[in-house]
């Protein structure tokens, strides 16, 4: 096999392609505040960001060390660790009298800049803090969180999270681990009684866990009370050899993560002591009595599982931290790198002066910004439903809906970015050293973990078509109400025939510029996001609601025959928030030049959302095909706007070369191309330059005979 480093990026010979170069510095009178940009980026809480941003860079031992063993890569992940501990920022989320801040949002925010370092080092310290530590604080009452936080929070106390089993992963609620009450000793016996029980994909049980927060079933006189938490010791400290009862297996080489001691454990008739159970929300009496403050047991469930949302919450925000990484990384690279003349003699372009390297980057760009700030919403909505503030129902549910809709999708997002950065980087992007390979296998599991994504897709779009179903019953509750539900749907789809009626778009669509600016407008841009996602769900929900009165047959029949477009709609909620996030944050920047920036990007992703899904508009009537070809133009004249600024939008992330750590990123592809370019300058003024057969012949057939 051949490889080059050249980045291919058109596709067609160097004689036919002659762009005009764009200009590489901002155009007079708009400037981007960078320093105020960042500033802003750091969000609620910006010490704390900023200062996992310095320990990162400032410590180069916690970087990602390439090409070594798996066997070594754990060993340092875990020492790693153990030198975050007194920083003391890994522990903000804990309670103070035990040594924390009782800072949820704020010790999210630190987790997430991890990445940065090497993702092996923030998903290891996840499992220890974010799953094992916080099933303890989440789930246990105050006398178990003072008895065994202080060690999982000092890590002398290595601990697994061991919920997922190999035969169920997202569905947690049919495990088959099951922890029997014995009333005569107080204890609870273990069990894995078949294959498919055994826990799975464990962090820290092939190597360095001594305890575990096991989920099972709880069964006490004879009934089971659904899925609960038990803390187990699992491992000698000393020997680190399993417990009697215990057993387990290595998962061994992994597609990435491999600074992770991912394994497998099984228990059999292993004791574990009745003040083990955690028991915030369930309780078993010394006779074997279960009592709990949640009468409901799907909705105790569903509790506690929820008070563990902040993994789906901070894979959100790490997987659009690597993204930018990417992003940073193959734009710097991009800006410098330069490939084939547009005539003789003349400098070679740089790769962003093609429109298809722009169309490849930027709009990944405006993602980028858009889900950075939807994030920070949902941080907000987990810190406020974390610290106690705003701990509702209600609350709780828009939170774990959001979570999960963020989650997936930006994990996928994260993943195609960081492929095509790869590509968009030829063959140095292949290499290890500029990081995309590497960040790419490490975030491929996000899209699976901590909730597989169309599962996650379907829990948040259940919740949404389950919110319009109620909306339609209570309002088909008054005469009124169902009359205007049944006109506007009438109203709707006469509409509809008439494409874009309803948003000021006539059937004689100038097209060109008054159909562009058109489109630039933010109304008709949210109208028309906006419009597919209630189109999405006031269909599905419409479609499924047989089901409500059908048997359970025909009723996961009409479920199968919706689930395709019930998940489309989730991922079309998670666009809207996005643009809505965006425009609000754009309404608190004061600096023109950076708010027209700013709207630039918002109007690019927008854009993009739109053109991504112009099937759906011209299928459904909401754009004519006049304004769905200016979609596309529109497109490509922003990206060309955006080209002077796309230095500063990518500055204003905050990453130095200790974040990047990418060769192809520091400047010194600019000094290779500037030492190349000076050579052929001096050689043709020097005279001697040789002449090109081509040129030659040309001259030749001038030449009379």
């Amino acid at each position: 096999m051949t490889t080059t480093s050249e980045p291919v990026t058109t596709g067609i010979a160097p004689e036919a392609v002659a762009p005009t170069p764009e200009a590489t510095s901002p155009a007079s009178g708009t400037r981007v505040d960078v320093p105020a940009l960042r500033q802003m980026l750091l969000g609620r809480w910006p010490e704390a960001r900023s200062e996992a941003r310095r320990m990162v860079a400032e410590h180069p031992e916690l970087w990602k060390k390439e090409g070594i063993t798996k066997e070594e890569h754990r060993e340092i992940t875990l020492a790693q660790m153990k030198q975050m501990v007194p920083y003391g920022h890994v522990l903000r989320a804990f309670p103070e009298r035990l040594g924390g801040r009782g800072e949820a949002g704020a010790n999210l925010v630190g987790f997430e800049e991890l990445v940065v370092a090497d993702p092996s080092l923030q998903i290891k310290s996840g499992v220890q803090w974010g799953l094992f530590a916080s099933a303890i604080l989440h789930l246990g009452t105050e006398e178990q969180q003072d008895r065994l936080l202080p060690g999982a929070m000092d890590l002398s106390v290595p601990g697994a999270f061991a919920m997922t089993e190999t035969g169920h992963g997202s569905d947690v609620a049919s495990i088959g681990t099951t922890a029997t009450y014995d009333p005569e000793t107080e204890e609870f016996l273990l069990n894995t009684p078949f294959r498919g029980a055994w826990k799975q994909y464990l962090g820290n049980a092939a190597a360095h866990g001594v305890a575990a927060t096991v989920f099972a079933q709880l069964i006490t006189n004879g009934v089971d009370h659904g899925v609960h938490c038990f803390y187990v010791p699992i491992r000698d400290p000393q020997t680190m050899e399993f417990l009697p009862g215990v057993g387990g297996e290595d998962d061994d080489q992994k597609g990435g993560l491999n600074g992770i001691d991912n394994g497998k454990l099984h228990f059999t008739n292993v004791r574990v002591a009745r003040r083990d159970l955690l028991a915030r929300y369930g309780q078993v009496a010394a006779d074997g009595t279960y009592t709990s403050s949640i009468d409901s047991p799907g909705r105790r469930f569903f509790t506690m599982l929820g008070a563990l949302v902040q993994g789906r919450v901070s894979l959100d925000g790490a997987a659009i931290t690597a993204a930018k990484l990417g992003l940073a990384i193959a734009t710097k690279y991009a800006d410098q790198r330069r490939q084939f003349s547009p005539s003789a003699g003349a400098d070679e372009l740089t790769l962003l002066d093609y429109a298809t390297h722009r169309r490849r980057l930027f709009p990944r760009i405006a993602e980028a910004y858009a889900m950075h700030f939807a994030h920070d919403e949902l941080l907000d909505l987990f810190d406020a439903v974390f610290s106690g503030r705003e701990d509702t129902t209600a609350m709780r549910e828009d939170l774990e809906t959001t979570a999960a809709a963020l989650k997936a999708t930006s994990t996928w997002y994260s993943l195609d970015t960081l492929q095509e950065c790869r590509e968009a980087c030829g063959g140095a992007g292949f290499l290890s050293e500029n990081r995309f390979t590497s960040l790419r296998a490490d975030l491929d599991i996000y899209a699976t973990f901590e909730g597989d994504n169309h599962v996650l897709l379907q829990l948040a779009a259940k919740r949404l078509v389950g919110d319009y179903g109620k909306k339609m019953a209570r309002a088909a509750k008054s005469p009124a109400g169902m009359a205007g539900i049944v006109a506007g749907q009438a109203k709707d789809a006469l509409l509809h025939k008439v494409p874009l009626k309803r948003l000021g778009q006539s059937m004689a669509d100038g097209g060109g510029a008054r159909s562009a600016d058109r489109l630039l407008d933010a109304d008709l841009q949210r109208a028309l996001i906006a419009g597919r996602y209630e189109g999405m769900v006031a269909e599905v929900a419409m479609g499924m609601r047989p089901a409500l009165k059908a048997d359970s047959v025909r009723a996961q029949e009409i479920f199968d025959d919706h689930q395709v477009r019930l998940l489309a709609s989730a991922e079309a909620w998670a666009e809207l928030v996005r643009w809505d996030a965006f425009t609000k944050a754009i309404g608190k920047v004061s600096d023109a030049g950076t708010r027209k920036v700013l709207t630039l990007l918002r109007d690019i992703y927008g854009l993009t959302i739109i053109e991504r899904h112009l099937d759906w508009h011209l299928a459904n009537g909401r754009l004519s095909a006049g304004r769905a070809k200016a979609v596309t133009s529109t497109i490509d004249r922003l990206l060309k706007e955006l080209r002077p600024h796309v230095l500063d939008v990518i500055d204003a992330w905050g990453f130095t070369q200790e974040h990047l750590r990418a060769p192809i990123a520091n400047g010194s592809e600019k000094v290779r191309q500037d030492e190349a370019r000076a050579y052929y300058r001096e050689l043709r003024a020097s005279g001697t330059a040789p002449i090109s057969e081509k040129e030659l012949r040309k001259q030749e057939a001038s030449t009379p005979r």
